[in-house]
């Protein structure tokens, strides 16, 4: 069994490796809503990471390192041409250094892939009046985060302890779902298609009938319900939640896993200040292997259920007006399709798609418009489709 909670949850200090590139919220995200990514950044930054107080419950754009193989060509002396040649095979996960994705990455393919790259690679071309929107829907989530538990900085000085913040938070948080509590900003991770996802989970909470209820918040700049389109992009978004989240409850969150795919070291002593903390929380960890074993125990032997329900509130920014509420059905064989799909292209396995002729519309409200290659291309003649058909 696990102790109770840690005094405080922890958040990366402005000392340590080098910030978590971010992933900017494209169309896919209604102005003042937070990606995974943005939340991390706010949330459960690298390096230095934040870690939770008593009572306290528990979002990623993508982490990045440096590729082994920028180091195998320097062992190697390849030719300029063999590198080249190889630069050119690149794969998207490999040309923008990541180790993980977030979910909020593949949710907002959904909605335009070919904007998802844009708002990677040309952060600075966003709608000023959108990045507003989005630093208020920071502060609302942080102000709902605050209502249940602090937030104290601890140092870190490697990655190991990085992750080893997040594992902690993650700990915090199982003995308040096992006595029902309510618990808020909950890491989840998970392997989909040999590729390492995260996502922060805004709520977790018991129904009146014993289920257990994700939530998740969605704030909005206008006063009205989103379309059907954004609605489809986030009912995606927490049943990726919901299948990361019952495969860690179910024991498939092996320790390897974060080792094979981070590259993590298990046997990297942890930092002081990541040692005190975890003492704080009952845990007497040395080196990081000892918390990922204490992370694979908890969570396979805890008694938490799978998720029950998905819940999606939207929110109106300014009045903090509830909009309405939508109830998600989970069904993971199309969830999984969906997200092989998406992941396809982060492998190589199939060029970057925009959106099809029957939602040219959302093209208006992008800030990649007079830039757009998919646009031009399609404006220049007939269909042609770089890869397979977009799942519904």
């Amino acid at each position: 069994p696990l102790p109770s909670p840690p005094p405080s949850r922890a958040s990366p200090s402005a000392q340590g490796e080098a910030a978590i590139q971010a992933s900017m919220a494209g169309p896919g995200s209604e102005p003042g809503e937070l990606s995974d990514a943005e939340l991390l950044q706010l949330l459960l930054e690298e390096p230095g990471d934040r870690a939770l107080q008593p009572g306290d419950s528990g979002k990623p754009n993508s982490s990045s390192d440096l590729p082994l193989e920028s180091f195998s060509e320097v062992l190697t002396g390849d030719s300029a041409a063999e590198k080249v040649k190889r630069k050119r095979a690149q794969t998207p996960l490999e040309k923008y250094y990541l180790k993980y994705l977030c979910v909020t990455d593949l949710s907002t393919q959904s909605w335009c892939e070919q904007q998802m790259v844009y708002g990677r690679e040309l952060p600075q071309l966003q709608a000023p009046e959108t990045v507003v929107l989005l630093n208020t829907g920071k502060s609302i989530h942080l102000a709902r985060e605050l209502e249940v538990h602090d937030v104290v900085k601890v140092h870190t000085t490697s990655k190991e302890d990085s992750w080893a913040i997040k594992i902690l938070n993650l700990l915090s948080v199982i003995p308040v779902l096992q006595a029902g509590g309510c618990v808020r900003e909950l890491p989840v991770f998970g392997v989909i298609e040999d590729v390492f996802l995260m996502g922060i989970i805004d709520e977790l909470c018991y129904s009146a009938k014993g289920e257990l209820e994700l939530r998740e918040l969605k704030t909005r700049g206008r006063p009205f319900m989103p379309s059907g389109a954004q609605k489809k992009k986030d009912y995606f978004q927490v049943c990726l939640y919901k299948y990361l989240f019952d495969a860690m409850v179910q024991g498939q969150l092996k320790p390897d896993v974060l080792t094979s795919h981070i590259y993590l070291r298990l046997k990297q002593p942890l930092g002081l200040q990541i040692r005190e903390h975890a003492q704080k929380a009952g845990f007497t960890v040395t080196c990081f292997g000892d918390l990922l074993e204490l992370m694979y125990l908890n969570l396979t032997l805890s008694d938490i259920p799978s998720i029950d329900c998905l819940k999606i509130e939207y929110s109106h920014q300014e009045s903090n007006t509830l909009l309405g509420t939508e109830v998600v059905q989970f069904e993971e064989e199309k969830v999984r399709e969906k997200a092989q799909y998406y992941l396809a292209y982060w492998k190589g396995q199939r060029e970057v798609q925009g959106v099809e002729i029957e939602e040219a519309w959302k093209c208006r409200s992008c800030s990649y418009l007079e830039i757009c290659d998919w646009r031009k291309k399609r404006a220049e003649g007939p269909e042609q489709r770089s890869g397979p058909k977009k799942s519904k």
